[in-house]
Formats: C-alpha cells, structure tokens, sequence
C-alpha cells in the first residue's frame, strides 16, 4: 500500500482493521466506547478540559496529531474545544443524525475514530468549535 502523506507531513494511511483492534486492546472500556462505538464522557469530567499547557492533542488510538493548544479555548460547554485542527486533513467530517438531531461528527482520517463534533459556534478567525472527548485524545507537551 502506498503510503499517504498530509500537507504537514504524517501518514493518513489508514489502519488495518486488525492493527485497530490490537490498539484498542491498550485503551479502557470508557475510551472503546468513546472512539470506536461514537460515545461521550459526560461534560466538566474530562482529564483536559482545564489543560492550559502547550503542546498538541493527539489521537488516542493512533497517535495522528488533531489539535494545536494554541487553538483551544474555553467554550463553556465542557468539553475540550478548539477553533481549527492541527491539519485540516488529520479529521474528517460526518453528517451525524442520532439524537434527533443533525449535527457534523468529526474522526481521526487514519483509524477512523470518534472524536467529538464541530459547530460553527465558535470563535475568531474559523467561527468553528470542534468539541472533543478528553478520552478521544492524549496531549504531549
């Protein structure tokens, strides 16, 4: 398989369904829910909601980085949020219609996991708020 590059330069090729499974073999039963059966934490319960500290915020199953901290900010709504991705091709978008209601789920472009969704509520300069579950992600710093 040829290997495929993003603009900043990490590979989006994606991941076999078995090299999926043997990752998720190290996450806990709260992150499989989360990013690979598309749930959430309950809101103002995540381990980095409050983190203030520079770095990045990568997926949680594969590592790929998602967002920059210097694009989080503080939404209110409890959960992590940012106003831009690290790449604009490390996520992709889906149309979500559960709940009742139709909103834009967004996943890691290489493993495919579910991250949060994004609302065009947010800040300057993109108006977007991409609203992530803390067990979606890990940070380093």
């Amino acid at each position: 398989m040829t290997q495929a590059l993003s603009a900043s330069g990490f590979d989006l090729t994606p991941l076999s369904e078995e090299e999926k499974q043997a990752r998720a073999q190290t996450l806990t039963e709260d992150e499989r829910r989360i990013l690979l059966n598309q749930g959430t934490e309950a809101p103002f319960c995540g381990g980095l909601l409050d983190n203030k500290d520079a770095g990045t915020y990568h997926c949680k199953l594969c590592d790929l980085p998602l967002f920059a901290s210097d694009a989080k900010f503080e939404s209110g709504t409890g959960w992590p949020s940012f106003y831009q991705p690290y790449d604009p091709e490390h996520i992709r978008e889906l149309s979500d219609r559960s709940h009742g209601m139709l909103r834009v789920e967004i996943r890691c472009a290489r493993c495919d996991s579910h991250q949060g969704h994004v609302f065009p509520d947010g800040p300057p300069p993109t108006g977007q708020r991409y609203c992530l579950n803390s067990a979606s992600l890990t940070f380093k710093a």
